[in-house]
Formats: structure tokens, sequence, C-alpha cells
């Protein structure tokens, strides 16, 4: 197992969040990078420690790139604010990305380069050596296994998004000209200028043989064979994303309606609508997808085109 040491403000919820990953293989938290020895909870709530509240995390980098782990850890922090997450204030509670094998820097240089390119205001996370690590006191070891209803400044949404999480967004990028100059009219209409596609006439409104469905103008993973279902509406229909992150969700008042847009993550492609008149057997929602937003990927092509490691999810 490879192991990182990540600060993202109170431990008990970063060690939460971070042990529901898929790939995560150990968590505990203490105090990090400090200038004092054993140091208690009450020494390092007093800010004179110079502690990081830590979460050691060991992780199976076959499932779990670190550059995947970095871009989760991203989405349950502020990576902007200094010495502040959520409600709490303090040294103690910065952002850090504290390593142990100095072949990891590059890495990391890399995954932050790539953040800071996504947001308006400088990266505040501290990357460092980890210098020391002191175990924190055991009424803190998953804490919030222990007091389900504990404080926690990551909210319960982020949580099952980072359990769900099989997609790096890190492997694809956003569409070049040429890369958009190759997809039909249609693909392009709909993807760019959010048309809609004709009922009962994209090419998989009726496909269900087993594979996945992937952003036409990224292949990004998107849907999965085992959550499409006949709706009736004359478009693919879907209960649920493969992985909650990989698409956004953005108010749509056109044609005088009031709708939830649904757009790819990497390549912010319009793909069609959620609405909640799903099957209940399968959670309630309906995710609308136009087809020309998608390429279908038989599970017998997944390997060769690789998506191998998506293959378990296909049943």
């Amino acid at each position: 197992m490879a192991e990182i040491y990540l600060a993202g403000g109170c431990f008990w919820g970063t060690e939460k969040y971070i042990s529901a990953i898929r790939g995560v293989t150990f968590t505990e938290v203490g105090y990090a990078n400090g200038i004092t020895e054993r140091p208690t909870y009450e020494e390092v709530c007093t800010g004179d420690t110079g502690h990081a509240e830590t979460v050691h995390v060991k992780y199976d980098p076959s499932v779990l790139p670190l550059e995947f782990l970095l871009e989760l850890y991203y989405e349950s922090i502020d990576p902007t604010s200094v010495n502040r997450q959520g409600g709490d204030a303090g040294t103690q509670y910065r952002t850090g990305i504290y390593y142990t094998d100095p072949a990891d820097l590059s890495t990391i240089e890399r995954s932050i380069v790539r953040l800071a390119e996504r947001l308006q205001s400088p990266v505040a996370i501290e990357v460092l050596p980890l210098s020391n690590f002191w175990r924190a006191e055991e009424y803190h070891q998953k804490y919030l296994d222990k007091n389900p209803g504990g404080y926690c400044h990551i909210p319960q949404s982020k949580m099952l998004r980072a359990a769900r999480a099989v997609v790096n967004p890190a492997d694809f990028s956003p569409p070049d000209e040429q890369r958009l100059s190759e997809l039909s009219p249609l693909q392009y209409e709909v993807t760019q200028n959010s048309a809609t596609e004709t009922p009962f006439t994209g090419e998989y409104w009726d496909e269900f043989r087993p594979g996945i469905y992937v952003d036409i103008t990224t292949g990004e993973p998107l849907f999965v064979s085992t959550d499409k279902f006949e709706s009736g509406c004359g478009w693919p229909s879907f209960a649920r994303p493969l992985d909650p992150a990989s698409v956004t969700y953005h108010r749509d008042t056109s044609h005088g309606m009031q709708r939830t847009e649904v757009r790819s993550r990497v390549g912010d492609a319009h793909l069609g609508h959620v609405f909640d008149d799903g099957p209940k057997e399968l959670g309630g929602m309906r995710y609308c997808i136009n087809s020309a937003a998608l390429r279908f990927i038989p599970k017998e092509d997944m390997e060769k085109e690789g998506y191998g490691y998506l293959i378990d999810f296909v049943k």
C-alpha cells in the first residue's frame, strides 16, 4: 500500500470522508508537521504547537491512483481558504498534503497546477514532506463512526459522492477544436448549444446491451447499462450516473419550464435533464439523456478501450 497525509480542517470529518473512498485501506487521525512532541488535543487547539489536524491515509494505488485521491480530497475542502475550513478557524485547521515518498511530489505538484487552473483565487494548500506525525487520542479515532450525530464540517452529500467515486477526472481533458470538429452536426448542436434530439430517433433510446455510456466529447464514463430502463419518453433513461461527480446540475428556465439541466463534468457538454419521476425501486430519478451526447461501449469492448476497471459495474 502507498501512503499520504492529508489535512483538511477538522479531522473527524476528513477521516470519515476519506475512509469511504474506494481503494483507501486504512485511516487514522493525528497531528502533523508541528514543533512539539506528543502534543495533546488541547495543546494543538491553542494554535501554539504548529501542528495541523491530519489524516494518515494508506491506499491501493492500483485501485486509487494518487492523483485521483487528491481530486477527491479537493472536493472536501475550500482549497483557497487560509487556516479555516467550515466553521473552524486556526492554524491547526489549515489544509495540507504531506508526503513520505519523494517520488510523489511531482504528482502532487501537477495536481495542484491542475486545481489552480479551475480556481479564481490562489491555492492555499500546504505541500511539504512529512516531518512528524503524532497519533491523536483514541476517542478521536473513527469519531463519527462512534458518534454518528457528531460535528462534521463536510456535508453528507459529499460523503456519499466520495463513496461512489470511480472515475478520475484527471484522466480526461476538455475537448479541443479538433475534437469538436469531428462531431456530427447533431452531436455538436446537442452538446455545445443545448439542442434536443427528436424522441425515438436517437441511437440509444432502445439500446439495452451490457456496457457503459461515455461523453462523446471527452470519453469520460457517465452512465452504465445496469442503471438504464425503458421510460417510454423516447430518450435514453438512467436511474443515476455511474459516478455521482461525473455530471453537474444547472437550473434551466428555457421554453417556459423549470427544469434541471445535466452536463458532463470534464467536457461541460449538455447531456439532457433529470426528473424525479423515475422508478421508485431504482431511486425515483430519471436522467433523460440525448443519444447524441453519448457513445456506447459494449461490455466486451471495455477492456481494449481502456475501461476495464469499470467492468464490475456492468451487471
